[in-house]
């Protein structure tokens, strides 16, 4: 039972995805030599050729799945094109390369700027191995065709069979990998003293490297059929909204020392300010570990600090708006956070019992733990 653990144990697909992405791409061209070399296939190389492409830097099944059926619909439409010229080429001669150049400009043009560039390119590369030489024989553009053909299935069988790795799992603990990055900074920014080894900087870069390659899996993970395109835009614009108050806190200067002190005399604020740190911290947790999303939010309550915050001069008599300000974007923090709850928890299919198992596995949690975050 302890060796089948690791097949459906999306943390340690995860932890050791670049060992295992070499063992499948491995395993696939083992594979595709086993099937070709003792029948002797004509042009077999170009199977090994295709596995290796297919599977290419994807360690994940969605990216697999998205490449591989762009790159089976690109090689089997260049290749029957492909055969097409080759069989009315007696009569024509000319139609030979009149038909490539045409076919080659008209999916140029179609997957110009879109997601489909792959299957273009593959169009053109079968439709130039089909086509091959001056002297094009229908037989060997047949062999090319399959062998091509049986890569591509062969990259795509072993990444779904063999410890497949989920863009879907990649996208979770990436997503509460950005949220903890987010509560350790606003926690840091409301704190006293931050921890000595807090390194805000390096935060806030990887903060950025997150949002991007959540945005890299967006096709991905639709092709696993987990969410949807536009749920995906939702979490990650609500993401960067968030990073971006966050940023503008962590940026916030005092021009005087009038209105530092008036955020200091506003009793209460750093409460709230620190139950929101927690709450974004919980709800990182409850992403990471499959838990259904369940983190209630405080009210931000801004109201008993108004008067504090709109009527603060300076010394010299002049009237500081940057309490009010201040204000503003930790209720607007608050806000975005609760929005993002609000998105995740109606997401049917992002809970995972596999993650929760998991990450009994790990010790992440305790077997019946209720899916707050550690304080």
């Amino acid at each position: 039972m302890k060796l089948v653990r690791p097949l459906r144990d999306p943390y340690f697909t995860n932890q050791h995805r670049r060992i295992l992405h070499v063992l499948r791409v491995a395993l696939a061209l083992t594979v595709a030599y086993a099937i070709t070399e003792p029948f002797d296939l004509p042009h077999r190389g170009w199977a090994l050729v295709s596995t290796v492409m297919v599977m290419g830097n994807l360690p994940h099944i969605g990216g697999v799945l998205d490449k591989g059926r762009q790159r089976l619909l690109g090689s089997l439409l260049g290749a029957l094109w492909g055969l097409l010229l080759i069989v009315i080429t007696p009569f024509w001669p000319p139609v030979l390369h009149l038909g490539a150049l045409a076919g080659i400009a008209a999916v140029t043009w179609y997957t110009f700027s879109k997601r489909f560039g792959y299957g273009g390119l593959m169009f053109a590369i079968s439709l130039l191995l089909v086509i091959g030489g001056s002297t094009p024989e229908l037989e060997a553009a047949l062999w090319r065709s399959f062998n091509v053909l049986l890569g591509t299935l062969i990259g795509i069988g072993v990444t779904v069979l063999v410890l497949p790795h989920k863009a879907t799992d990649l996208l979770r603990f990436a997503l509460a990998d950005h949220l903890d990055h987010m509560a350790r900074l606003y926690h840091a920014h409301t704190s006293a003293s931050a921890p000595p080894d807090l390194d805000t900087h390096e935060l806030l870069k990887g903060c950025s490297k997150l949002l991007v390659k959540q945005r890299g899996l967006v096709d991905a993970i639709h092709r696993e059929n987990r969410l949807t395109r536009v749920e995906l835009d939702e979490l990650i614009s609500l993401q960067r909204r968030m990073f971006s108050t966050i940023e503008l806190l962590l940026e916030t200067h005092w021009n005087t020392r009038a209105g530092h002190e008036r955020i200091d005399a506003m009793h209460g604020l750093r409460g709230q300010q620190h139950t929101l740190a927690r709450a974004i911290g919980t709800l990182a947790f409850q992403v990471r570990t499959g838990h259904p999303i369940d983190v209630e939010l405080a009210p931000f309550d801004l109201q008993r600090h108004a008067e504090l915050a709109g009527d603060a001069y300076a010394e010299d008599g002049r009237r500081l708006f940057s309490p009010s300000g201040y204000l503003w974007l930790n209720r607007e923090l608050a806000r975005l956070t609760g929005e993002l709850v609000e998105r995740l928890g109606s997401l049917e299919r992002l809970p995972s019992r596999r993650l929760r198992k998991g990450a009994s596995r790990h010790g992440l949690l305790e077997p019946d733990d209720t899916g707050q975050a550690p304080q």
